[in-house]
């Protein structure tokens, strides 16, 4: 008898602390998410959970998210890339292909070069340089990479580092040549819409995480989302509402996905690997706005709009900088989400490709520092 009551306070003290360390996440992260957000870091909330979690993870308490849970919020993120698919942009994107797919291709031959070097010299594990610098939005890129062998928590680190970096020249440019920029709240948040359209829209999302599931391709509820999303919005006439409530939570719940498996040697790393990233995105950043001075002298495109079109930040986030200058924000738009659709497409077996051709074969360890 005595066992069994000193069991049932063991499992009675043990689930006062999984609840208090809940606890202690979920208020560190809404706080964290709400400061970042106010500061207009694009994808605050992402950055606050992360943070969150990383710092309970390396603090010994932490917890864990089911795969389950990840999936499903791979499934929200692909519907809320599926809202920025309209037929006004996929029509901006067919007058001028030519100007275009130059400019997208380049941007992306850039970024996965510089990604390859890093690779090649064995800077970062396996393909994870490769998917760091991946020039998409920044959220998609990191749930997508686990799946396809690179280490995502790092992947966070770069892609989010180069999203602050860009986001930030791109303010000071657009200020210092025309009107001063919003500040950028890494979404565009969505307060609208009905009942009915909210359902509908849960409805989408439940249809592609579970096709997803029985799909078992890397990242298929995202993929499935934003494609059956695409669809019922412009096909259907499907209005997507996602409430500004359950962006923030689904943004936390990947934030934490990715933060709960850091630990202190990953920490370790990402210290040691932070000067060769920063050098790359100096180079990539240069590289970009080379790129963006060959299409204002050949295709007669204003200089701030080609400058905006070809930064290798988050679509999101550029976005809501070109809205609030003098630039023609259709153009930025196209080209910017024209690239992300590209890596999405051939992003997975390109950087296996060059993952192989940088020395790396079978298997990728991505615990290891």
């Amino acid at each position: 008898m005595r066992r069994l009551v000193v069991r049932a306070s063991r499992r009675d003290s043990s689930a006062a602390a999984a609840g208090m360390r809940w606890a202690m996440l979920v208020v560190s992260s809404v706080l964290l998410g709400g400061l970042l957000e106010t500061a207009g870091l694009p994808a605050g909330f992402l950055l606050g959970g992360m943070a969150a979690a990383i710092g309970m993870a390396v603090s010994g308490r932490g917890v864990t998210i089911a795969p389950v849970v990840f999936q499903l919020a791979q499934a929200v993120i692909g519907v809320m890339i599926a809202r920025t698919i309209t037929w006004p942009i996929l029509a901006e994107i067919g007058r001028d292909w030519p100007v275009f797919a130059a400019g997208v291709f380049s941007v992306i031959a850039i970024s996965l070069s510089i990604g390859w070097v890093l690779t090649r010299w064995q800077l970062l594990p396996g393909p994870t340089a490769i998917w760091g610098m991946a020039p998409g939005a920044a959220v998609a890129m990191t749930v997508m990479a686990g799946d396809y062998g690179a280490d995502e928590r790092l992947v966070a680190f770069m892609q989010y580092l180069r999203v602050v970096v860009v986001a930030t020249l791109a303010s000071v440019v657009g200020a210092s040549v025309g009107q001063a920029p919003v500040a950028s709240h890494g979404i565009a948040w969505l307060g609208g819409g009905t009942p009915t359209l909210f359902a509908a829209t849960l409805g989408l999302i439940a249809v592609a995480f579970g096709l997803g599931r029985v799909w078992r391709v890397p990242a298929g509820g995202l993929i499935l989302a934003m494609i059956l999303g695409a669809l019922a919005q412009n096909g259907a006439g499907l209005a997507i509402t996602l409430p500004e409530p359950l962006l923030a939570v689904n943004f936390i719940v990947v934030g934490w996905a990715i933060g709960s498996r850091f630990t202190r040697d990953t920490l370790g790393h990402v210290v040691r690997a932070l000067p060769s990233v920063l050098v790359s995105l100096v180079v990539l950043v240069a590289a970009c706005g080379g790129l963006a001075m060959a299409m204002v002298e050949l295709a007669g495109i204003d200089p701030l709009t080609a400058y905006l079109a070809t930064s290798p930040g988050g679509a999101d986030s550029i976005a809501i900088i070109a809205n609030g200058t003098h630039v023609d924000v259709a153009y930025v738009v196209a080209m910017q989400l024209a690239r992300f659709l590209v890596v999405m497409c051939i992003g997975p077996p390109l950087a296996r490709l060059m993952t192989r051709r940088a020395g790396y074969g079978g298997a990728v360890d991505t615990t290891a520092p």
